[in-house]
């Protein structure tokens, strides 16, 4: 037998709609406003010097490029250099934190040592430490060690797994790797190096591409560490070189700041574009026990 129809369905039907077209109307205005200000620099590196800061205007009244070609080959060192400076010291800096924090890792998470519980905790609190609290004992070792003014105080360090983050989210995410795996390769006649090697590495491609990213992004932005050790304009990274455009006088090229600052935003976008895949596997996996 059929049920009469009530007179409220078809008002519940249409207020549903147009919850949704509010929610997403509101969802839309949000993300326009955050990407406003990174559309404006984008527009601004396409605009006169005088233009710049006389029009909130996304699109140029006068379209240019010499943004692009002073920013680029305006300073006595083509901007090139700074990427390439910038480059180097984010791969190594993958390099070094996959290879140590990964090994870290596998030791607090798998094997049985003694004191492991109390140096993981000493660990942790390690991170909780400001990075200005270690900056001046850092720089007076390298400084002994004739390393300031070099890369290697911003490279040799990621290659002894200082970035306790990193540790503590590959032993999470280890601890969830079945025991049965490592077991196996332990009868299979496999060492501890071979077990990490063999067995548990494999499985952990979403920690180690989530690490990668994180770490390509934290050096690439790096602002103070290229700041404290390197003097020399040739050895500046990016982030050191786009600072040279701005001028304490106020004398400034605004212009060639905004295109070079967009140019530095796209290895970063590149990178989240083509990797975001491991990234959201590894964030949603990291910690959860199977």
């Amino acid at each position: 037998m059929l049920e009469p129809t009530s007179p409220e369905r078809p008002a519940r039907a249409t207020r549903r709609p147009l919850a949704s077209l509010i929610v997403h109307a509101l969802l839309i205005a949000t993300s326009f406003a955050m990407l406003y200000p990174l559309l404006w620099m984008l527009a601004a590196s396409f605009k006169p010097q005088e233009e710049i800061f006389s029009s909130t205007s996304l699109i140029p009244q006068q379209f240019t490029l010499d943004g692009y070609v002073s920013g680029w080959s305006g300073l006595s060192v083509d901007f090139g250099r700074f990427f390439l400076n910038s480059l180097t010291i984010s791969l190594l800096s993958i390099a070094g934190n996959l290879i140590a924090c990964s090994l870290a890792a596998f030791a607090f998470a798998r094997l049985q040592f003694p004191g492991r519980k109390p140096l993981f905790a000493i660990l942790l609190l390690t991170m909780m430490l400001p990075y200005h609290v270690t900056l001046i004992p850092q720089y007076v070792m390298f400084f002994n060690l004739g390393w300031v003014n070099t890369l290697l105080p911003l490279i040799v360090p990621k290659f002894l797994a200082v970035d306790a983050f990193f540790i503590f989210m590959m032993v999470q995410f280890f601890r969830g790797i079945p025991h049965e795996i490592q077991e196996a390769a332990i009868i299979d006649g496999c060492n501890p190096l071979q077990v990490y090697w063999y067995a548990i590495l494999p499985l952990s491609t979403p920690v180690l591409a989530t690490a990668a990213i994180f770490t390509f992004i934290f050096t690439w932005d790096d602002f103070f560490g290229p700041l404290i050790y390197l003097s020399d304009v040739r050895k500046y990274t990016v982030s050191l070189g786009l600072r040279t455009f701005v001028d304490g006088t106020g004398i400034s090229n605004w212009g060639a700041v905004f295109a070079m600052s967009c140019l530095a935003l796209v290895p970063v976008l590149l990178l989240f574009l083509f990797f975001q895949r491991f990234l959201i596997q590894g964030i949603a996996t990291t910690g959860i026990k199977r």
